[in-house]
C-alpha cells in the first residue's frame, strides 16, 4: 500500500531533534582555549602550545616531524614548495578532490595534470598515472578522498620507478589506516586541515608531517618567510618574551607567513584527545548504514578496500535508478530523491558536481594571466579534456553524500541512523511519488 511521501503532504521520517550540530565544542575545548589565552602567548614559531600538537601529531601518525600552519591549503602549498617543484613542473593528482588540491601547484607555478579516479573506492586510479608522466612531471599527490586511502603501494613504486616524490592529501583522512599504517606518514610528505568541518576541528588551520629532515628543514623556512628559523632555535624561546629570539631576519629562498596561532592549537591538541572516539562512532554508523541501504535495490554504499579503514569524512552512495525500477536519467534521478530525503529530515548533500578540471579556472587556464603557469616556461601544451575523466563525471552524476558539513556522521547516534534508514526504505518504496 502506498504511504504518503513528506513531499507530497506526509510526515517526516526524521525528527530535527536527532540531529547533532558540528563541530562539538565542550567545556575542555573552552577551558584549553582560555588557558592558552591566560597564558599571554598567543603566537610565535616555537610558542608551546604550537609544538606540543606538532610533537602529539608527530606521534598519533607515526612520523617524525610535523610543521603546524594556518590552513590545510597552506600545508600542502608549503609541502609542494618543500619538494622543489617550480616554474613549469607538472604534478600529477586526482580529478576527484577538493580545489586546494590542485591551487597548492599552481601558487607554485607548476601545472597540475590530473587522472581519473577508480570507481570503486573514488581514489586516483594507479593503472592510468604512468600514461600522464612527462619529463617535465615532479611529483605526485594522492589524495584520500572521503577518508579512504588511496592505493599507496602501487602508487609509491610507480613514484620509484620515475623518481617522483609522493605528497599525500590527507586533508579528509584523519586516522584513516592503509595496511596497518596511518595515512599522512606513508608518502614523502602528508597534508591534513583542521577546517572546521574535518574530523579533528579547529576552526582553520593544518599540519605538514615528514620523516625527511631535509623537507622538515625546507618546508619549514618557506611557511616562515623563507627565513632559516632553526629548530636548535626553540631552545632560547623565553615564554616571558613570547615575540623575541634568535632571529636573523635574513630570506634564504621564497617564502611566506603560514604560521599558525596558540589558541588554534590548544583548540586543536583538545579536540585530538576525542579524535578516535569520534572515529569509532563514525565507523559504527557507516557500518550501520551501509549494512541496511545496501539491501535497497538501486543504491551501492562506499567500498573500502579489506586492508584499510576510513575516517568517512564523507560517506557517499552511488545510485541505479534502472535497478531501483525508476525510468529516469541518473542526474535527475539523484535530484529528485535529494528532494524527497530532505523533505523525509535526512541530511544529504552533493559535494561537488564538476570535476576539478571542468571548473572554469582550468577550462580557461586563467591563472596568473597570459596562460601562465600553463605557458610559463613556453613547452608542451595542459589542456583539460573532460572526456579524460568519465569514472569521475560519472561518480559525480550518479551519487550522493548522507551527512553534510554541518552535520555529518561523526557525531550521530546510531537512533538516528535507524531513522535515515527507515526514510530511505520509504522514499525508495514509493518512488512513483518521486519521480512522477
Amino acid at each position: 500500500m502506498s504511504e504518503r511521501l513528506a513531499l507530497r503532504g506526509g510526515s517526516p521520517v526524521v525528527p530535527k531533534t536527532l540531529h547533532r550540530r558540528w563541530p562539538v565544542i565542550g567545556d575542555e575545548d573552552k577551558a584549553a582555549v582560555l588557558a592558552a589565552l591566560d597564558s599571554g602567548i598567543v603566537s610565535g614559531p616555537y610558542a608551546p602550545q604550537v609544538k606540543a600538537m606538532e610533537e602529539e601529531w608527530a606521534r598519533y601518525c607515526g612520523v617524525r616531524f610535523a610543521l603546524m600552519t594556518n590552513s590545510g591549503t597552506a600545508a600542502l602549498h608549503t609541502a609542494v614548495a618543500a619538494a622543489g617543484i617550480g616554474t613549469g613542473d607538472q604534478v600529477i593528482t586526482t580529478a576527484f578532490t577538493f580545489l586546494a588540491t590542485a591551487l597548492a601547484v599552481l601558487q607554485q607555478n607548476a601545472v597540475p595534470v590530473f587522472v581519473d579516479i577508480d570507481p570503486r573506492t573514488f581514489t586516483i586510479d594507479p593503472a592510468k598515472i604512468e600514461e600522464r608522466i612527462t619529463g617535465r612531471t615532479k611529483a605526485i599527490i594522492p589524495v584520500h578522498i572521503h577518508g579512504v586511502p588511496a592505493d599507496m603501494e602501487r602508487i609509491q613504486a610507480i613514484a620509484s620507478k620515475y623518481g617522483l616524490l609522493v605528497i599525500e592529501d590527507a586533508a579528509q583522512a584523519h586516522g584513516s589506516l592503509y595496511k596497518g599504517k596511518k595515512v599522512g606518514g606513508i608518502g614523502d610528505m602528508g597534508c591534513f586541515s583542521f577546517q572546521a568541518s574535518k574530523n579533528l576541528p579547529a576552526g582553520e588551520g593544518g599540519i605538514l608531517v615528514t620523516d625527511r629532515e631535509d623537507l622538515r628543514l625546507r618546508a619549514n623556512r618557506f611557511r616562515m618567510f623563507g627565513e632559516d628559523i632553526q629548530e636548535s632555535d626553540h631552545k632560547a624561546f623565553d615564554p616571558s618574551r613570547p615575540l623575541d629570539g634568535i632571529r636573523e631576519y635574513n630570506s634564504l629562498m621564497m617564502g611566506w607567513m603560514y604560521r599558525t596561532t596558540e589558541l588554534t592549537a590548544a583548540l586543536c591538541r583538545s579536540q585530538l584527545r576525542r579524535l578516535d572516539d569520534w572515529l569509532a562512532n563514525t565507523r559504527q554508523n557507516a557500518a550501520f548504514l551501509t549494512e541496511h541501504l545496501g539491501k535497497i535495490p538501486g543504491i551501492t554504499p562506499p567500498y573500502i578496500p579489506p586492508d584499510c579503514t576510513s575516517s568517512y569524512y564523507q560517506y557517499r552512495i552511488r545510485l541505479n535508478p534502472r535497478a531501483a525500477g525508476a525510468d529516469i536519467p541518473p542526474r535527475e534521478f539523484r535530484l529528485k530523491l535529494l528532494a524527497a530525503l530532505k523533505a523525509e529530515g535526512v541530511e544529504v548533500s552533493l559535494w561537488q558536481t564538476v570535476p576539478v578540471p571542468g571548473q572554469t579556472l582550468f577550462q580557461e587556464r586563467t591563472g596568473y594571466g597570459l596562460s601562465c603557469p600553463w605557458k610559463c616556461p613556453l613547452g608542451e601544451e595542459v589542456k583539460y579534456d573532460l572526456t579524460e575523466y568519465p569514472e569521475t563525471i560519472k561518480l559525480l552524476t550518479d551519487s550522493l553524500v548522507i551527512g553534510s558539513h554541518s552535520y555529518p556522521l561523526f557525531p550521530q547516534s546510531l537512533e538516528l541512523m535507524r531513522a535515515y534508514v527507515e526514510a530511505f526504505q520509504r522514499v525508495f518504496a514509493n518512488l512513483d511519488q518521486v519521480v512522477g
